[in-house]
This record gives structure tokens, sequence and C-alpha cells, in this order.
């Protein structure tokens, strides 16, 4: 799963990380010419410097430099060590003061890092048990945002037409009904995993045969499900191709698979010494949601852009920093 294993690499943007303990060791400065618009006015930060980081795949690089621009806007000094590859690098430079802000995942830090098996259904509960939880090991969760990036299952539209199903209730249905309608691509994690199809199915009743499930790479499983070789692919909420291939993504009507909502994680030490920090990103952890999310994402990975340009090109448009 992206979140935890941090695998995809946006192209055309490299960070000069190297692995030592939680993986930080050097980075570069953040030199963007951006002014405060409706965040950072009367640049609170000023004074402070601040070191942002984030995991490798492309969502995680374009949160991580909205975060810094946030931070250049409000007066900071920033030091972009974005990029850490895997989950537990970024996190734990927060943890130890190595970084002092990141974005991440509620339930990535729920199940990963403060080791629960069962995630939480309400998402706003699931980041205030996070928060509580953190609190102890010297981490600050800020107010979440709407973005949720988790596992889901993705038509193309003419399956959709021909079979009209909009939650995986109806899926699970059709299952039943016409057996062979159900073809699932999916990950080979995904497809063993409790959280993934075993608890998928249990769930909701569904039984698909095994020879109605093919196993193979992220990516391709994009590719088979817009051209219908596969009739449900796993994907991921928040990615841009759910939009470029014009999937239609099934509700997860009974709420089953965890909450990863994306909220900024900062070292409480330095949120101690700079209190101003949330009143800096929680107007932008406000508008973050998933087809936020999905457009940014289709920029990186669909169009080619840059992470970090596509970052300052949406604080401009939504008016954050001049």
């Amino acid at each position: 799963m992206r979140r935890r294993t941090g695998v995809l690499l946006a192209t055309g943007l490299v960070v000069a990380v190297t692995a030592s303990g939680c993986g930080l060791t050097s980075g570069s400065p953040m030199a963007d010419d951006v002014r405060p618009g409706t965040i950072g006015r009367g640049e609170p930060l000023r004074g402070a410097e601040l070191t942002v980081t984030s995991k490798s795949f492309t969502e995680q690089l374009i949160l991580g430099a909205i975060m810094g621009i946030a931070f250049e806007a409000a007066g900071a000094e920033v030091l972009d060590r974005t990029g850490i590859q895997g989950s537990i690098g970024s996190r734990e430079a927060v943890r130890k003061g190595e970084a002092d802000a990141g974005y991440e995942y509620t339930g990535t830090a729920w199940i990963t890092y403060l080791g629960r098996s069962e995630p939480i259904a309400d998402p706003h509960a699931q980041w205030e048990a996070v928060r509580e939880a953190d609190a102890k090991n010297g981490v600050t969760w800020l107010e979440p945002s709407a973005l949720n990036n988790t596992y889901a299952l993705a038509m193309n539209q003419a399956n959709h037409k021909k079979y009209r199903t909009n939650t995986l209730s109806e899926v699970a249905a059709l299952s039943k009904s016409d057996p062979g309608a159900v073809t699932l691509c999916v990950e080979v994690e995904f497809a063993n995993r409790a959280d993934g199809l075993p608890g998928m199915e249990k769930a909701y009743g569904m039984d698909v045969p095994a020879k109605n499930i093919t196993q193979m790479d992220t990516g391709i499983i994009y590719t088979q499900v817009a051209k219908g070789s596969c009739g449900y692919g796993e994907v991921f909420t928040t990615d841009g191709r759910i939009k470029s291939m014009n999937l239609v993504v099934m509700r997860d009507d009974k709420k089953f698979f965890p909450n990863y909502n994306a909220a900024p994680m900062v070292n409480s030490k330095t949120l101690k010494e700079w209190p101003a920090i949330p009143e800096v990103l929680d107007p932008i952890s406000r508008k973050l949601n998933n087809t936020v999310a999905r457009n940014l994402n289709a920029k990186v990975d669909v169009d080619g852009e840059d992470p970090h340009q596509v970052a300052l090109d949406w604080m401009k448009e939504e008016g954050f920093v001049k």
C-alpha cells in the first residue's frame, strides 16, 4: 500500500536524503518568492527555521511542498527534506525532532506507527484517537483534511453503464446474481491483507471465485480497468489516474476500509516554540479533499509536471500565498 511502502517516486524531483537511523542527514533550502495571502499575515513564523519532510510518492511530495510554501509565506526559513523512502523515515524524523512537520495519514499512524489492529470507522474519531495516543510520543496532530487516501474498487464508464453499481454492497449483490460480471484486478498485498480483499469480501458477504481475481502491479491495474479487461480494480481514492482515465469509484457504504485522512503531524517541541503553526496550516487542510488531491496528483503522474511547482501553483490559485 503506497501510504506504507512509499514506493512511487515523482518524476523529476530528486531530494538529497541519505539513510541514517530514521533517514535524514541533508536537504535543500526552499527558496520560493512568496508572500502572505490569506495565510501567514503578519509573518508569525519570522525567525523560525523549520524542516519539512514527506514520503516519496507523488501525493506526499505535493503535500510536503504545500506545507513548506505555507511556512515560507509566514516568514520561516524552510529546509526541504521531502521524499523519504518508506513510511517510517519521515515519521521518525518528526518524532525525534530531526524534522519539524509533515503531512501524514491517520490510518497509517493508528495501524503502522501505534500498532492498533482495529481501525475506527468515524474519520474524526480516528483522528482524535491518533492525536491522543501520539501526544505521548512527542508528536502533535493538527486538524485533519477531508483528503482520504484509502482503498476502493473502481470500474470504467462502459461497465458502469452496463452494470450500474455505485456501492460495494451493489457489487456484492451483482457477484451473487451474475458471478461472471465481477472480475477483480488487485495487488498481491491487497489480496492477502485483512483490511484488503479478504476483509472486504467478509464485510459485504461477497464471494468472488479465485478464477475471477487477477493479481498485478498497481500501475497496471488502472490501465486494465480502463480498458475493461477487469470489471473492477483496486485503486487508491486520491490517485490522479482515476480522473485522467474517467473511472467510477464504488462507495464503501459499510465503511469497511480504514480512514487515511491527511493531517499535519508536528514535533511537539517545535509547536510549543512556534504556536502559530496551526493558524498557518489549518486553512489549507480544510481545503484539501479527494477531488483536489486527484487533480494535483494527475498534474504530476499524468501530465509530468514537477510536484513542487504543482503545489506552488495551487497555493497561489487558492489565494493562500502571493
